[in-house]
C-alpha cells in the first residue's frame, strides 16, 4: 500500500480545527466532507468539544475511539507542530495541513515549515500542504471533497495538481461549466512534502486517473522531474501550465548563451524535454484537457472536415494546417457513398461541404462513412444554424455516431450561440464541443503531439572517448591565476580534447611565429588575439579575417599591436591565434549557460554577429540525448539552411548533433563551467562539418577550485 492512500483514499478523516462558525474553514471542510457523502467516517476535534455538523466532536485527536488515516489540520499555525505531534501519538501517517503562515510568510515561517518538515521526517508521515486548499478524489468508493472550495467536485478522470490554493478552488467552482470532471485534486501549496512529482508518480499506475493536469510555478527537483515525467507521459498525457514566465535568470550573463537564456526558457526546455505538453492559458489548458478527456490517440494526423458551409470549410482547412495536420485523402468508394445521399451541389473533397440545407440524417450518415475511411485519423464536424435545424439536436446526433466507433477523435465546432454550450454542460458527452475551428485543429493538434511523443523511441546518452585530464590540466592552470574566463586558446584547446572539430590553429607571440605559422597552415588564415583581460575580441578589433598572405599577415599583426599599444589592453596580450580560414556563408552557434535552478542549458541556432537579433535559438537542459540535439538542430528555423538551400552543400547532421553531444558530455563531467559558446560554429562549403571557428569559456571559479582541490592562495584572486 502507498502511504499516499492515506491522504487520498482514506477510510476515516479526522478535522483538526473543526468549527461551529459559518463561513470559516473548518466549518466549511466539514460541510463539504458531508454533501459530497464520503465514504468513511469523519471525526471533528475542537477544544471545546460539543456537536459539529451532526457529529460529536472531540477536544483533541488522541480521544477518538477508532484508527485515523487523514488529518485536515485547520488550526493556527502556531499550533501546527504539537497537533503533528498528537497525530504521530496517534498513529496518523497521512497530513493535509491546509493552515497557512509558513514560509510563505517570510524568515519566521520558513524556520516554522523546516521545523515541520523535520517532524514529518522523524515521524514517517506525508503531507500535503501547508498553505493549501486541501484534497479531493471523487472516486465512487472514496467521495472526498476534502477542500473549502464553494462548490462540489465534478466526476472525471483528470488528475489536477495546483500550486495555488485560490486558482485550484476557482478552477473546482467552474468545472461543470468547462465540461470536465476530475478524479483527484491536490493542492500542493508550500510543498513541504507532496509536490508535483510526487503526485505524477502516485497516479502513474491509477486507472482511474487517465490524464494529469499541472499549475506549477516552480519545479523543485528539475531532474528528477524530468525523470519520473519523461517516463510517465509516454503512458498518460500531461498538461503544464507553467507560470512566471516573464522571470529572467541569467539577464546579466556575459555570454551570448546566457543573455539568450532564462529562466522560462530552462522550464520550456525541461517540460519539452519530459514530453509534457505545455500551455500557457488557463483557457487552452482546459481546452486541451478537454480534448484528451473525449478523444483517444490517432494513429496519425490526417484531418477530415465535414461542414454545413464552405466559407468555415475553408478556414477550418487553414486551421488544420497551419498546425501542422495533413488534409486526409478521401478514398473514391467513400466519395461514391457520399454521393449516394448527399444532393447534388455537394462537395465530396475534403473539406466535404454537405450545403446549408443539410438535414440531421446527412450529419448521421456523412460522420458514418467518413470515420470508417481508412485514411482518416481525425475529423472535424461544423455546424451553422440553418433552416431552423437545432443545435443540440445536430450534437446528440453526431454524438450518437461517436459512441458508435469511438476509436478515432472527433471535435464538433459548432458556431451557435453561448446557450449551446451551457446546455452540453448539463449533459454526458463523449466528444469536445468548440465554437471556432481553430480551436478544434489545436486540439488536433495536442493529440498529435501525444502520438508523436508516445511513438517516439527513448532517447540515449552516449559516452565518447575524450582527453578529461588535459581540461582538468587547462581549467586548473586558469585557477591558479585567478581567472575564471579562460582564454580563446585555452577554450578551442579544451574544445579540442573533448572532440569537437575546430579550426586548424597554433599560437605565435611575436611576428616571426606569426608569418611562420601562416606559412605552415596555408593561406588563407584568420588572426585573433588571445588575451587574459579581453574576452570580446572583435569590440577591440581583435579579430582580422581573409589574410592571403605572409606580407598582409605581417602588416595586420603590427598594426594589431599598434592599436592594443594606444587602448592600454598590451598588457593582457597572451598572443595571437592563427588559424585556417573555412570557407562558408552559414554561421550557427551553439553553447551552455547556466540557470540557478536547473542547472547547465545547452543552446543551437542561427550564429554570427546576429545571434542575438535574430534570436532563432533553441535550449534543452543537459543531459542531452541524442533526440535531444536532433531536436534542437531541426527545430531552429535556419534548419532549412543547413538542409542545403540555394545549391549550398548539405551540413553533416550527423557531425553537428556530435558536437553538441560532446559539449554536453563536456558540462556534465566539468559542471562548474558556468557559460560556453562557440560562436560562430561554421559549416564548412567543403565537408557540410560544423567547425567551431571561435571558443569562449567561463568557470564558477570558488566551485572549480573546490572540484580540482585549488588552494591560490598567491594570486590576486584571494
Amino acid at each position: 500500500m502507498n502511504i499516499l492512500d492515506k491522504i487520498m483514499r482514506p477510510k476515516t478523516i479526522a478535522v483538526i480545527g473543526a468549527s461551529t462558525k459559518e463561513h470559516t474553514i473548518g466549518s466549511d471542510i466539514m460541510k463539504r466532507l458531508q454533501e459530497y457523502n464520503f465514504n468513511g467516517e469523519i471525526y471533528p476535534i475542537n477544544p471545546k468539544g460539543g456537536i459539529i455538523e451532526g457529529k460529536q466532536a472531540y477536544t483533541n485527536v488522541l480521544e477518538v475511539p477508532a484508527d485515523i488515516d487523514l488529518a485536515l489540520i485547520v488550526v493556527n499555525s502556531k499550533f501546527v507542530l504539537d497537533t503533528i505531534d498528537q497525530c504521530n501519538e496517534k498513529g496518523i501517517k497521512g497530513l493535509c495541513i491546509i493552515t497557512a503562515g509558513f514560509k510563505e510568510t517570510g524568515k519566521e515561517g520558513a524556520e516554522l515549515e523546516a521545523q515541520l518538515v523535520e517532524k514529518l521526517n522523524q515521524y514517517g508521515m506525508r503531507c500535503v500542504g501547508p498553505n493549501c486548499l486541501g484534497v479531493v478524489n471523487t472516486h465512487p468508493d472514496i467521495k472526498m471533497d476534502g477542500c473549502f472550495a464553494e462548490s462540489l467536485p465534478e466526476r472525471g478522470h483528470i488528475g489536477f495538481v495546483s500550486q495555488s490554493g485560490a486558482l485550484g478552488g476557482g478552477i473546482l467552482n467552474i468545472l461543470k461549466d468547462l465540461n470536465l470532471g476530475f478524479a483527484q485534486f491536490i493542492s500542493i501549496g508550500n510543498q513541504a512534502d507532496v509536490n508535483a512529482e510526487t503526485a505524477l508518480e502516485y497516479w502513474e499506475n491509477d486507472e482511474d486517473v487517465q490524464q494529469m493536469l499541472l499549475y506549477m510555478e516552480s519545479i523543485q527537483n528539475p531532474a528528477n522531474f524530468r525523470k519520473l515525467a519523461t517516463r510517465i507521459s509516454k503512458k498518460k498525457p500531461i498538461l503544464a501550465l507553467k507560470a512566471g514566465r516573464s522571470a529572467a535568470g541569467a539577464s546579466a550573463a556575459s555570454s551570448h548563451t546566457g543573455s539568450l537564456a532564462g529562466a522560462d526558457k530552462a522550464a520550456n526546455a525541461l517540460l519539452q524535454q519530459s514530453g509534457v505538453i505545455r500551455e500557457y492559458s488557463l483557457k487552452n489548458l482546459f481546452a486541451t484537457a478537454k480534448v484528451f478527456a473525449n478523444c483517444p490517440i490517432p494513429k496519425g494526423n490526417r484531418v477530415a472536415i465535414i461542414t454545413n458551409s464552405g466559407g468555415p470549410g475553408i478556414m477550418a482547412t487553414d486551421a488544420v494546417c497551419e498546425y501542422g495536420m495533413q488534409m486526409a485523402k478521401i478514398t473514391d468508394q467513400t466519395k461514391e457513398t457520399l454521393r449516394s445521399f448527399l444532393p447534388a451541389a455537394a462537395s465530396v473533397k475534403n473539406p466535404i461541404d454537405m450545403i446549408a440545407s443539410a438535414p440531421i440524417e446527412h450529419y448521421k450518415q456523412t460522420l458514418e462513412t467518413v470515420i470508417a475511411d481508412e485514411n482518416v485519423d481525425m475529423i472535424m464536424v461544423i455546424y451553422l444554424p440553418f433552416l431552423g435545424l437545432k443545435d443540440i439536436d445536430v450534437a446528440k446526433a453526431v454524438m450518437e455516431i461517436k459512441a458508435q466507433y469511438p476509436h478515432k477523435p472527433v471535435i464538433g465546432v459548432f458556431m451557435t450561440k453561448n446557450e449551446f454550450f451551457t446546455k452540453l454542460s448539463d449533459m454526458n458527452v463523449n466528444m469536445p464541443f468548440f465554437m471556432y475551428a481553430e480551436e478544434a485543429a489545436e486540439g488536433f493538434m495536442r493529440l498529435d503531439q501525444q502520438r508523436k511523443w508516445i511513438e517516439k523511441p527513448e532517447g540515449k546518452i552516449p559516452c565518447y572517448d575524450v582527453d578529461r585530464n588535459k581540461v582538468e590540466n587547462i581549467i586548473a592552470k586558469s585557477l591558479k591565476e585567478g581567472r575564471a574566463q579562460l582564454t580563446t586558446l585555452e577554450s578551442i584547446d579544451v574544445l579540442q580534447a573533448y572532440g569537437i572539430r575546430a579550426c586548424k590553429y597554433g599560437l605565435a607571440t611575436n611576428e616571426e611565429e606569426v608569418a611562420t605559422l601562416g606559412n605552415q597552415i596555408g593561406y588563407p588564415v584568420v588572426m585573433k588575439m588571445t588575451s587574459k583581460t579581453t574576452s570580446h575580441k572583435t569590440d577591440v578589433g581583435g579579430v582580422r579575417i581573409n589574410i592571403q598572405s605572409e606580407e598582409q599577415l605581417r602588416a595586420e599583426y603590427r598594426d594589431l599591436i599598434a592599436k592594443l599599444t594606444e587602448k592600454g589592453l598590451i598588457d593582457g596580450l597572451e598572443g595571437v591565434i592563427i588559424q585556417e580560414m573555412v570557407k562558408g556563408s552559414r554561421e550557427m552557434v551553439c553553447g551552455i549557460a547556466t540557470d540557478p535552478q536547473y542547472g547547465p542549458m545547452m543552446m543551437f541556432g542561427l550564429g554570427g554577429v546576429f545571434v542575438e537579433v535574430m534570436k532563432d535559438v533553441t535550449f534543452r537542459i543537459a543531459p542531452l540525448t541524442d533526440n535531444d540535439a536532433i531536436d534542437m538542430i531541426k527545430s531552429v528555423k535556419a534548419y532549412k539552411l543547413l538542409e542545403g538551400a540555394r545549391g549550398t552543400t548539405p551540413a553533416n547532421i550527423n557531425q553537428i548533433q556530435e558536437t553538441l553531444l560532446r559539449l554536453s558530455q563536456l558540462v556534465n563531467d566539468f559542471n562548474y563551467i558556468d557559460e560556453l559558446d562557440i560562436n560562430p560554429l561554421l559549416i564548412s562549403e567543403k565537408t557540410g562539418e560544423g567547425i567551431a571557428v571561435d571558443g569562449r569559456i567561463k568557470v564558477r571559479l570558488e566551485e572549480a577550485k573546490e572540484a580540482l582541490g585549488i588552494n591560490c592562495s598567491a594570486c590576486s584572486c584571494c
